[in-house]
């Protein structure tokens, strides 16, 4: 477990489900008081119901006037901001539209341009900005150009954004395959298959959880020598070699 967030207000974009419930989750244990958001109501009802003591509010991040709007209603400081919002967009150059394209690209970095924006003069020094990356850069393949694109931008962001909004700090988790809901909807009736196959040709040995994630979320808010990082968490899947698609 990392250190205590107690006093700490840390809100979890895009954590009704999944690897942002679990940082929730986590923070809650740790101390913190916990503000949830996710773009539908019924779902941010329910995880709420489980994340005893959390507090939400329903909005879709990328829409500009609605974050802006709920960090100034926030109870100040804002000390630590974790992002799961969003999902991967994967297709082949064939079935890519090249529009789609391109603003799934931009809607990424545009959040993150944005949440450099309104939350240092919220929070306290040594707060942080956490998001939620990809390995989709690492091995180029057919049908991942917009996730290495993507993958590609946002490291590059974080680096010299945690420049200008020093000494609060930004840093991005890169993770592989983590089974979570949206992994489950992803892959469908592939689900165990993919399983087994980590399982078997992981240096760990093991599938990555959403848990998992939450533990070095945790570790890079309280952990206050880090930030313009890219931490990596795959179970060592990008030292495998690549595999022809």
């Amino acid at each position: 477990m990392s250190e205590s967030l107690e006093g700490q207000n840390v809100v979890v974009v895009g954590g009704t489900a999944g690897i942002g419930f679990a940082v929730a989750q986590q923070a809650l244990e740790s101390g913190a008081t916990v503000t949830v958001t996710g773009r539908d109501a019924d779902r941010l009802a329910s995880a709420l119901g489980e994340l005893p003591g959390a507090r939400g509010q329903a909005f879709d991040a990328d829409d500009p006037v609605a974050l802006a709007d709920f960090f100034a209603g926030l109870e100040q400081p804002v000390d630590h901001v974790f992002v799961s919002a969003g999902g991967p967009y994967y297709g082949r150059l064939a079935d890519l539209d090249a529009r789609e394209a391109g603003e799934a690209i931009g809607r990424g970095l545009e959040l993150m341009i944005r949440l450099a924006q309104i939350v240092p003069p919220l929070s306290r020094a040594g707060g942080s900005i956490t998001l939620m990356s990809g390995t989709g850069s690492k091995h180029p393949a057919p049908g991942l150009t917009v996730i290495g694109a993507e993958v590609a931008s946002r490291t590059a962001a974080a680096a010299n954004l945690a420049l200008e909004i020093a000494p609060v700090r930004m840093n991005l988790i890169a993770a592989g395959f983590v089974d979570t809901p949206l992994s489950a909807r992803l892959l469908g009736d592939g689900l165990e298959d993919r399983r087994r196959q980590l399982r078997e040709t992981l240096p760990v040995r093991r599938v990555i959880e959403a848990s998992d994630v939450a533990d070095l979320a945790l570790h890079l808010m309280t952990n206050t020598a880090i930030t313009g990082a890219v931490y990596d968490l795959d179970g060592g899947q990008q030292l495998l070699p690549a595999v022809e698609a």
